[in-house]
């Protein structure tokens, strides 16, 4: 199979591409399983080296139709469209999320049209797409709410995926994704950067805001978990979707405050004393938009998985991701 991810030099990109070749084959649109020949990691920025003769690196912008030619070629079994502007940038500049997060997406499906043989799209939506008045869980076939130009972006690019679906252009499915935590690195522009934060820098010995209250409640998931629940919806058969090729992930429903819990249970005092509580109206505002509780019922059909508890997302991050930070593993 040849697969292009988009977003490829991004943590989720790396981490997808490392859990491909640990496969070594996915199911392709027509239901076989094919050994994994190429993956191109396309991104702004330079890929990171895997050592592996099948991964290669485009680097350009997104939204340049000339860049996706040389990155979806013929012969492209499967897009997996990761790259994004992410919601507090967005949100702030306008001009820059459009282009990013629907132009590039349009553009990136216009490529896959035109190819001889209809790919695979795997679309990585978000629950931003919801928002406003909601019942408590959100069912599946919820409205469509957005309160924020992300969730806008992402919602448009979701009727795209099931229209250009419907058309036979693309075998697609969008998988709303919960928030993501443990991310390593530096915090980001999202809204929810923060719920990396509180876990991440303490874990390092440094100090983080929460711009929110203890009691505010995310809808979130491992990277383990949605790595995992990535290629799952990849792998479902086209008959396995209805009137829908949208899917919300499966995810856990915990408050702020009981983050922090886990990662006193985990790492000590000193270290969850660290999370400093700084409200910041403009990230709640958005935060507070999102829904933090889903009764999905498609994804766990398909095969998906939520994490049990926050305490082991702590504990993967540590064994996953702490040590290559520099730190050392305060678990006893």
């Amino acid at each position: 199979m040849r697969i292009v991810i988009t977003g490829g030099a991004g943590f989720l990109g790396t981490r997808l591409a490392r859990a491909i070749l640990a496969r070594d084959s996915l199911t392709d649109a027509r239901g076989a399983a094919r050994r994994v020949r190429e993956i191109v990691l396309l991104d702004v920025a330079p890929s990171p080296g895997f050592g592996d003769p099948r991964v290669r690196g485009v680097a350009g912008d997104l939204a340049d139709p000339a860049v996706i030619a040389r990155a979806v070629t013929d012969g492209t079994d499967t897009v997996f469209h990761l790259a994004a502007v992410v919601s507090g940038q967005a949100e702030a500049e306008f001009d820059v999320g459009m282009r990013v997060n629907l132009d590039a997406t349009r553009a990136l499906l216009e490529r896959c049209r035109k190819l001889a043989a209809p790919p695979k799209f795997v679309f990585t939506s978000s629950l931003a797409v919801f928002g406003g008045p909601l019942p408590d869980p959100v069912p599946d076939d919820a409205p469509l709410t957005p309160q924020a130009s992300y969730g806008t972006q992402k919602a448009i690019g979701e009727f795209l995926v099931y229209d250009m679906t419907r058309k036979g252009f693309v075998d697609g499915r969008s998988l709303r994704l919960p928030t993501v935590t443990v991310r390593p690195g530096k915090p980001n522009k999202a809204a929810s950067s923060f719920a990396s934060g509180i876990i991440r820098e303490p874990l390092s010995g440094s100090d983080a805001v929460c711009p929110v209250a203890p009691a505010t409640r995310m809808w979130v998931t491992s990277p383990r978990a949605v790595i995992a629940n990535i290629l799952q919806g990849h792998d479902a058969p086209a008959s396995a979707f209805a009137h829908t090729r949208s899917v919300n992930v499966p995810g856990m429903s915990v408050a702020v405050g009981d983050m922090v819990a886990a990662l006193r249970r985990v790492a000590g005092d000193a270290v969850a004393d660290r999370v400093l509580w700084q409200y910041d109206p403009a990230i709640d505002r958005i935060v507070s938009t999102w829904p933090s509780n889903f009764a999905p019922k498609l994804g766990p059909a398909l095969g998906m998985k939520a994490d049990t508890d926050f305490e082991s997302i702590v504990r993967a991050y540590i064994a996953d991701d702490l040590p290559a930070a520099g730190g050392q593993d305060p678990v006893p």
